[in-house]
Order: structure tokens, then sequence, then C-alpha cells
């Protein structure tokens, strides 16, 4: 009976508290996600020509290094991540069309970015070229909402997904279930300046890591624009961006398994007007990236359920056989004493083996008690003879 409450104890610590420690992000994230798709997309050699020059329907590559970076300890994470995109179609710096390494601190159990006085919650590395070989310099930049994982348990609702290149939170809405490589997902879409039908409504201003803003707003020569007019009129021309995300979800890990990014980056005078494309490109997580996101979201259902379902479940059932089995086990234990010390304590009248006594059912022949029959006298003998 004792080891049978300490098991429904541990179930119920299991089922609770126990769940709660282990439905965590991982401290030890190390993965490589590639997507890819095509895209139309500035040709940077076109920059020493007579104009510039946009390239259609080339193909590119989306590339996510996510890795575990300090403080990571039993309450919160912090994951540096660094993207890239390129053009598979040109090599080295020529096909590098897109850059960002992003750190953000998140709540393990919520994923939601968590901030303190010695950690500004997030940060962002400063472009380098890629022969530099000085340390990077980071900026601080404070995360809000969700980013790069959802919440242990994902509920059916509309979450803040964080976007690193807007620098701010934007919605991100539950739109349905769908299976992925035998796992069912909620998948969830994004949208960062653009309506759901995929028209510009509220592009946002592309924020420059640079100190000069070299990258933010452009100016150069009418003719290299492609306007009519005064081919020598210097023209200035601001960035904007866009975006359109859909993400499948594991439902109990937060594991996003599987995303597609849409995304456009143009140079325009007016916000709702390009005039520039500098890169609009649509990529989806390759097959291999699918299977190892799948993989790694049954592992982390795998653990939950062992300690918060499977083993809880065991614990009760094992619990509750060895209480009732200890409760009938005592009771018997008991009166087989009392029967054993003082059979007259047993006020039903019965015995140990069974019922017995002077007024009860038939005995067996073997203990039955004995009478005594008298003699009769013989009557066929002579009369003359001695009895």
């Amino acid at each position: 009976m004792g080891l049978g409450a300490a098991l429904l104890i541990a179930a119920l610590l299991l089922s609770t508290y126990t769940k709660g420690k282990i439905a965590k992000i991982p401290l030890n994230i190390d993965a490589t996600l590639v997507s890819d798709g095509t895209a139309t997309a500035f040709d940077p050699a076109s920059l020493l020509g007579e104009r510039f020059v946009v390239n259609e329907d080339v193909p590119v590559v989306q590339q996510q290094q996510l890795s575990v970076e300090s403080p990571a300890n039993a309450d919160v994470v912090t994951l540096q991540v660094g993207t890239s995109l390129r053009r598979t179609d040109q090599q080295q710096d020529n096909g590098l069309l897109l850059a960002m390494v992003d750190t953000v601190t998140v709540n393990r159990q919520t994923a939601e970015a968590v901030s303190s006085e010695t950690n500004p919650g997030g940060s962002v590395q400063k472009p380098r070229a890629i022969e530099d070989e000085t340390p990077p310099t980071s900026i601080a930049l404070p995360h809000e909402g969700l980013s790069y994982r959802f919440p242990f348990d994902t509920e059916k609702k509309t979450y803040q997904l964080f976007d690193p290149i807007a620098q701010r939170p934007f919605d991100v809405n539950y739109s349905g279930e769908e299976d992925v490589n035998g796992l069912t997902t909620l998948r969830f879409t994004q949208n960062v300046g653009f309506d759901n039908d995929g028209e510009l409504v509220e592009p946002v201003k592309f924020a420059s890591l640079y100190d000069d803003d070299a990258n933010s707003q452009v100016t150069a020569r009418a003719s290299l624009w492609g306007l009519e007019g005064d081919p020598e009129e210097e023209i200035t021309m601001t960035r904007y961006y866009a975006a359109q995300r859909t993400f499948w979800v594991d439902q109990v890990s937060g594991t996003i398994v599987k995303e597609t990014d849409r995304a456009y980056h143009y140079y325009a005078r007016d916000a709702l007007k390009p005039e520039m494309t500098y890169v609009d490109y649509t990529v989806t997580s390759d097959e291999e990236t699918i299977e190892a996101q799948v993989a790694a979201a049954q592992d982390e259902r795998d653990r939950v359920a062992l300690w918060g379902r499977i083993l809880p479940i065991t614990f009760t059932a094992l619990g509750l056989v060895l209480l009732v089995g200890g409760a009938l086990l005592g009771t018997f234990s008991l009166r087989a004493e009392s029967m054993l010390a003082d059979p007259g304590l047993d006020d039903t009248g019965d015995r140990f083996y069974g019922k017995r006594g002077e007024e009860g059912e038939p005995v067996p022949g073997a203990e039955a008690m004995t009478e005594k029959l008298p003699a009769q006298r013989p009557t066929d003998l002579p009369p003359d003879r001695p009895v």
C-alpha cells in the first residue's frame, strides 16, 4: 500500500511539476535550415555599367544556421541565427544578396523574447566584408514576441512574431491544420507590408545596419535607374521591404518543421510605387530540412510524452493495483491473525477453513460422533441351550 501511494504521488508530480520542467526549448540546438526557390534579383555587376540590371527567374538558396549562445540556463536560451540569401548562378560576393546575424534570448517554455538590465534581449551584427577578419560588432536590438520558435502546446490563435529586418513584431495568424511528412502541424501565416492577396499596403522602410545608411537610400544618375528626363540628374531612392511567410508548426513542441518565405526588397520614391527591384524571392524548406525538423519535433514529442503521459499513466495503474491488492491482503491477513489467536472472536460462526458447528451443516463422516447400538438377543437358538 505504501508503494502504491508513492507511485500515485509520483504520477501526480510527473503530470504537473515535472512536465513543466521537461517541456522546454533544448539547450543543444545546432541546426542548418535550407530553403530554395527562384527570384527576381539585382545584378551586382551592373553597378559598373550604364544602367542597373535586374534578372528574372534566377535560382536562390536561403540558409539559416541556428546555434545556442550565452545566456542559456533552466529558464532562458539565447539563439544566434545567421541568415543568408544567395544566387546560385553566381559565385562568392557576386551571389550574396542578403546576410544577417540575429541574436535573441527567449523563454524556454513560451518562446517569448525576454530582456533584463544586463541583457537587452537581442542584437544584430553589423555587416562586414567576407574577407574582414576583425571581430564582429553587434547593435542592441530588443526583440518582442516569438522568435524562430513557437511555444510548447501551441494554440490555434494569433501570436506576435518578430521580424529582425523590419525590427518589430507582426501578427502571425492560425490558418488550419496540415500533414507534413506524417506529422499533423498547425499552419500559421504572417504578412509584413502585404495584404492577404499579396498586394503592397504598408511596406516597411528598410533599416540599414551601416552607420551611413548606405543600403537604405541610394543616390544615382537617372540613367542608371532607367528613368526618363535628364540622364545626369541625381535621383535618391529609398529601400522598402515587405514579406509573406507561412509556417508549419508542431503543436506539442512548437518546432517550425517547414517554412515558406516570400520577401520583396525594392527602391522607390513612393513607398507604394516600386521603381527598382533589389530582390523579390520565394523559397521553401527543402526536403532534407523538413525531414530533420520533423525528426527533431518527434524527439521532443517523445520526451514530453514519456514524462508527461506514459510514466504518469503507468505509475497510476501500478499504484492503484498495489493499493487495492495491499488493502485486500491486509484485510485477509488481519482476519486470519484474529482467527488463529481466538476462534471465538469470529462472530460469524466461521472458521479459518470454512463453517463448522454443532448445528451446522453435516460434517464429514471421518469427523462424525459415534453412537453405541444395543445388541439384540438371538431368537433362533434351541430353547434348552444356554445363552
